[in-house]
């Protein structure tokens, strides 16, 4: 989305070159939209997929309401047959764009016709054994993402949820012959069904959490001995998202085997094993500290967020939960549609979009000068930094 990078921050304008045309800057990129909409018709997957994943860049970058109100049944029917009757990379990008579609219309009226025309096609693909994992696993994401922004009607909910359930409780069944969880190319299709399962869970009646609770806690432990690193994480950050919910529904909420738990917990948060990666053995330990704290001690290690002049602050793992869903979904777009996009606004209660002028938005911007000053003096440190410790290397290397 590089080539798209300057759509996601609304201050980023040139400050030393002529003005810009904003009006004509707007016509010119609805304009090539319309050319990306019309050529997901085309006869060819590879410009199909290509179009999609324009519209994709696009929609994630820019806030674009108005054009998308005027053609959002074209887009739905262009996203429908391109999962119907496209193979697996074409697939997955049109249940991106569906995710994006939602996101751009909120929970109105018109996204509840989008999620109506193309929820029972998502759930066939998610439920079909002959669909690429892959293309299961993106229609697996956007069911849950799709619904969490558009369902009010709780039956339509507990049946996607039940629909998520059937993908990823296949995971919890122990291959006889060893004492994990048996890995299988299927992982990564569990791992997307139980993350937009747990997205929706956060949205349940609290009857209906303490029901999913008592169904899935104590067989969730059994994946963290899968081999998959992705697979062990999932399951520890919905473990610690469930206990979030149980203590909140039961101030005094007693799990049984909470001492087994934890040791396992700890165990990976404190795993040496040679065989694993360092970069996995270092993401899995700082997860796995989180997980257990939140566990033992009900702590949450709260993050800020920085967008524009405003701050957000996850502090519970239901916000983070939902932050990182949106993140993987938005990518690089996500600051900039949590300062205008006014449902992800409400989603983490910030309000209405903050509106400053243009005037206001150039003295927050520092100069070319200050910054290029600034890039030197923190070069020079990382430098000096280095050189030390390049230097005592040296030095224990002469001892050998």
């Amino acid at each position: 989305m590089s080539h798209c990078s300057g759509f996601s921050d609304p201050a980023s304008f040139t400050e030393d070159g002529p003005e810009i045309d904003e009006e004509a800057t707007q016509e010119d990129l609805e304009y090539k939209l319309k050319g990306f909409i019309d050529l997901t018709l085309d006869k060819s997957a590879k410009t199909r997929q290509a179009a999609l994943e324009s519209l994709k860049n696009a929609f994630s970058s820019k806030i674009l309401y108005e054009f998308i109100m005027e053609r959002r049944m074209t887009l739905t029917d262009s996203i429908e047959r391109c999962i119907k009757k496209g193979k697996s990379d074409e697939q997955c990008a049109a249940a991106g764009l569906a995710c994006l579609l939602c996101v751009q219309m909120g929970s109105g009226i018109e996204s509840e016709e989008i999620f109506k025309t193309l929820g029972p096609v998502l759930k066939k693909i998610v439920c079909d054994g002959t669909a690429s994992i892959q293309a299961r696993q993106a229609c697996a994401t956007c069911l849950g993402i799709c619904c969490f922004i558009v369902t009010d009607d709780i039956t339509e909910l507990y049946s996607t949820m039940e629909c998520l359930e059937n993908i990823f409780t296949k995971a919890y069944q122990k291959d006889r012959d060893t004492n994990g969880v048996s890995s299988t190319h299927n992982t990564v299709l569990h791992i997307s069904a139980l993350l937009a399962w747990t997205l929706l869970l956060t949205i349940c009646p609290m009857n209906e959490v303490k029901k999913k609770i008592e169904m899935h806690l104590h067989k969730l432990p059994s994946l963290l001995s899968c081999d998959d690193l992705n697979m062990r994480i999932a399951a520890g950050e919905t473990l610690a998202l469930l206990f979030e919910l149980a203590r909140e529904t039961d101030a005094d909420f007693f799990y049984e085997d909470m001492e087994l738990l934890t040791e396992k917990l700890r165990a990976l948060a404190t795993d040496g094993n040679k065989h694993r990666a360092k970069v996995d053995k270092r993401k899995q330990r700082s997860v796995f500290r989180d997980v257990l704290r939140a566990v033992e001690e009900r702590d949450f290690p709260t993050e800020m967020v920085k967008f524009g002049p405003e701050r957000m602050y996850i502090d519970c793992w239901v916000k983070k939960q939902t932050y990182d869903t949106f993140k993987d979904i938005l990518g690089s777009g996500m600051q900039y549609h949590l300062q205008s996009n006014d449902f992800l606004r409400n989603v983490f209660e910030l309000g209405p979009p903050v509106m400053l002028d243009a005037a206001t938005l150039k003295t927050m911007k520092i100069s070319r000068f200050e910054r290029h000053l600034y890039n030197s003096a923190a070069f020079k440190a990382r430098t000096k930094a280095r050189s030390k410790c390049r230097d005592k290397r040296a030095d224990v290397g002469e001892f050998f």
